[in-house]
């Protein structure tokens, strides 16, 4: 195969979908790797360590398989013909246009986040590696920001308590979030509506907060599912409640193709002490937090709101490390035994993740959402 690894442009990125350890290995299996020119600067890989590696520098879009962090533009799905793989994070559920237009450029292409949560798939699954970043980025920004220590400390001067943290959520972000501000030191409480993540929490030293009142609500693939009004309410209530007592709230929960369910209203955060401090990780999409605004800091109250949108970024070279191996793994799958492009849609894997083939949208939620696009 000959796969390309553009620049990406969306404004903040600095990830790059290749690094030049994977493309050593690509390489080794007799792959062509075509870089275009300034790729993997912001996550610290100039071009010579890709020539290095064995790969080439020049116009990744002419490539058998193009290979990107973000979704494309018009402009850069305008460069791709028909027949030419794309692999990337497509947002196939909220992003209609850009599915319409991969669709009508006879595009095959394969959205990350659209990899099936099975045993198999775990090494392909970026939507995971990518939230341990946020998740760890989350707890360092909030030591960073919230003008407290997060350990407890002794000194001649007094001894000041741990600081406490609430994570709400216990995905993969949450979790992480969860051990990483334990291991700051501080006293940690995590909330999730699926009770198997309750187990999750003590075991990486939290307390969870077991509302017995909510039934489970794990459902399909891993994911919490929507709540109704009523179990929306007592979790508000309860999450306003737990978070006026912390200093850092942590919040995490996230539905796919769906706005994020608001869990602290303004009330909630107008109860909240003085000097504390909110980071929201669901920003992208509408906010866990009332009055949560993307990218932006609020203040209320004496409470500080922190909405990022793309923590990955910040950390770009291991994120695109691991983002790298994902890829890998699933471009591993795309080979056939000679190493050409080999695309089996008899594997689940391969079937799942496809979002549009042969000017088709194959992927049901995909084409409901270019639908209410359209």
């Amino acid at each position: 195969m000959r796969i390309g690894v553009p620049k990406e442009t969306a404004e903040g990125e600095r990830r790059v979908a290749l690094v030049p350890e994977v493309a050593k290995l690509l390489t080794s299996d007799e792959h062509q790797v075509v870089v275009e020119a300034g790729a993997g600067e912001g996550a610290a890989h100039p071009d010579s360590e890709y020539t290095e590696a064995g790969a080439e520098t020049g116009d990744p879009w002419e490539a058998e398989v193009v290979t990107k962090v973000r979704a494309p533009g018009q402009d850069e799905i305008g460069r791709l013909r028909s027949g030419q793989v794309l692999i990337g994070f497509l947002a196939p559920l909220t992003a209609g246009e850009t599915t319409k237009a991969l669709q009508s450029a006879g595009v095959t292409s394969f959205a990350m986040e659209a990899i099936p949560r099975i045993t198999r798939a775990q090494s392909m699954d970026a939507l995971s590696s990518q939230a341990n970043v946020a998740g760890y980025l989350a707890a360092v920004l909030a030591a960073r920001e919230c003008g407290r220590f997060f350990p407890m400390m002794t000194t001649a001067a007094g001894t000041v308590p741990p600081a406490k943290v609430f994570v709400i959520g216990a995905g993969v972000a949450g979790l992480q979030a969860i051990a990483t501000a334990k291991r700051l030191g501080a006293t940690v409480t995590g909330f999730d509506v699926r009770r198997a993540a309750w187990e999750q929490i003590a075991s990486l030293g939290g307390r969870p907060l077991e509302l017995d009142f909510i039934p489970d609500a794990e459902a399909e693939g891993g994911y919490a599912r929507p709540l109704n009004d009523e179990e929306n309410a007592k979790v508000r209530e309860a999450m306003g409640e737990t978070a006026a007592k912390q200093d850092i709230v942590i919040t995490t929960a996230l539905i796919p193709g769906r706005p994020a369910p608001t869990l602290i209203t303004a009330e909630a955060v107008r109860a909240m002490q003085p000097g504390s401090l909110l980071v929201d990780l669901a920003a992208e999409t509408g906010g866990n937090c009332e009055l949560t605004e993307p990218d932006r800091s609020v203040a209320e109250g004496g409470v500080t709101i922190l909405g990022p949108t793309n923590l990955p970024s910040e950390m770009a070279e291991h994120a695109s490390q691991l983002y790298a191996k994902n890829v890998q793994n699933l471009l591993e799958l795309m080979a056939g035994e000679d190493g050409a492009l080999h695309l089996d849609f008899d594997d689940e894997v391969i079937a799942g993740a496809c979002i549009t083939h042969e000017n088709e949208i194959r992927h049901e939620r995909a084409r409901e959402a270019a639908s209410a696009a359209a």
